[in-house]
C-alpha cells in the first residue's frame, strides 16, 4: 500500500520534470538558430569590387523577404578571404575559387566550403574621351605591366589588395608592379574619376562600375571610353578587337574576364544558402543580366503569341 501511495505522485513529478526539460530544450534550440533560408541575421564579407551588383541583389532579396537581414561588409578581396579563414565570417563573395590550402584549412575546422558561381565580370580598359587610343591587345597590356612595352601614360587601378590587382599580377606573371607609371588608387570610382580628368591615363576597372553608375560618379563615366582588346592567342579571332559585353563574354571573344562566386561555410541551410539560392534563381540572374554582367545561367525569355 505504501509503495502504491507514493508511486502516483512520483510519476506525476517525473512527467512534470520531463515536460519542463523538453520545453527548455526547445527554447534553447530557438535561441541558437539566428537565421534561416529567408529570415534572420548573418554577416557576409564581399569583395568591394562587386558592391554595385551585390548591393542590388541584396536590395531585392530583402524586399522579397523582409525578415531576412544579411549584413554585408565590403572589403578588399585579400581581407575577405582572411576573414573567412579566421572564422570572422562564414559566407564570402569573391572572384576566384579557394585554393587547396584554403579549402583544407576550412575542412579541418569542419567548415567545408560550398562554392557556387553566379556571374562573370569583364576586366575593362578605359581611357579619357580625348584620347586617340581606342584599341589594345593582351600582349600590349602585359608588356605595359611588365615594363617591356614603353609608354608615357599613367596606368591606374584600384587598391593593392583587390581582386583586380591579383588578376593583373596573374595575367602578367608579376609578384609586384614596380614601374613608376603604375599607380594603385583606393577604389574603382577613383580610377574612373582619375581617367576622366587625365587625358594621358589608362584605367583598369570592373565592367560592373561602368554600366548604370550612381549619381556621384556618373559624370566621370560619361567622360571615359572603353578600349577594344584583341587576344593574339585566340586562334578563332586573333586579329579582331572586342569590347566587353554579354555577347563577347558568352562567346569568349573578349579576353579579360573573371567569375564571381559565393562561398558558404556555415554547414547548414541558413541565410547564406538562402542568398546563394537567390543569386542562382531566375530573379537573381535577371538582375545580373540587367546590370550588364554575364549571368551564370541566362534566364529564359517567355514570348506570348496572340492571334
Amino acid at each position: 500500500m505504501m509503495r502504491n501511495k507514493f508511486a502516483l505522485p512520483l510519476l506525476g513529478l517525473a512527467l512534470i520534470l520531463i515536460f519542463q526539460a523538453c520545453k527548455e530544450n526547445k527554447t534553447d534550440k530557438k535561441a541558437v538558430i539566428k537565421d534561416g533560408f529567408t529570415f534572420g541575421t548573418l554577416v557576409f564579407a564581399a569583395d568591394e569590387s562587386f558592391s554595385p551588383i551585390v548591393g542590388e541583389e541584396e536590395y531585392v532579396f530583402k524586399a522579397l523577404y523582409p525578415e531576412a537581414k544579411p549584413e554585408i561588409k565590403y572589403l578588399p578581396e585579400s581581407e575577405v578571404v582572411n576573414q573567412l579563414l579566421n572564422d570572422k565570417v562564414r559566407v564570402a563573395i569573391i572572384s576566384r575559387e579557394l585554393d587547396t590550402t584554403e579549402s583544407g584549412i576550412l575542412k579541418r575546422r569542419a567548415l567545408a566550403p560550398e562554392v557556387n558561381k553566379f556571374a562573370v565580370d569583364a576586366v575593362t580598359i578605359i581611357v579619357n574621351q580625348q584620347s586617340t587610343d581606342t584599341l589594345t591587345s593582351v600582349k600590349e597590356i602585359i608588356g605595359m605591366l611588365n615594363g617591356t612595352v614603353k609608354t608615357d601614360k599613367s596606368i591606374v587601378f584600384d587598391n593593392p589588395n583587390s581582386s583586380l590587382v591579383r588578376y593583373l599580377k596573374q595575367l602578367s606573371g608579376n609578384k609586384d608592379f614596380t614601374q613608376k607609371n603604375i599607380y594603385a588608387l583606393k577604389s574603382n570610382k577613383e580610377v574612373i574619376k582619375y581617367v576622366s580628368e587625365h587625358p594621358n591615363a589608362i584605367g583598369i576597372t570592373g565592367f560592373a562600375w561602368l554600366n548604370d553608375p550612381d549619381k556621384d560618379y556618373a559624370d566621370a563615366v560619361a567622360k571615359v571610353k572603353i578600349v577594344g582588346v584583341k587576344d593574339e592567342a585566340n586562334k578563332k579571332a586573333s586579329g579582331e578587337y572586342f569590347k566587353p559585353s554579354q555577347t563577347t563574354l558568352v562567346q569568349h571573344t573578349y579576353p579579360l574576364s573573371r567569375s564571381l562566386y559565393i562561398v558558404d561555410c556555415t554547414g547548414r541551410k541558413g541565410l547564406g544558402a538562402g542568398f546563394a539560392s537567390f543569386l542562382a534563381s531566375e530573379r537573381g540572374q535577371r538582375i545580373i543580366l540587367k546590370s550588364g554582367l554575364l549571368p551564370d545561367s541566362i534566364p529564359s525569355r517567355e514570348i506570348n503569341i496572340t492571334h
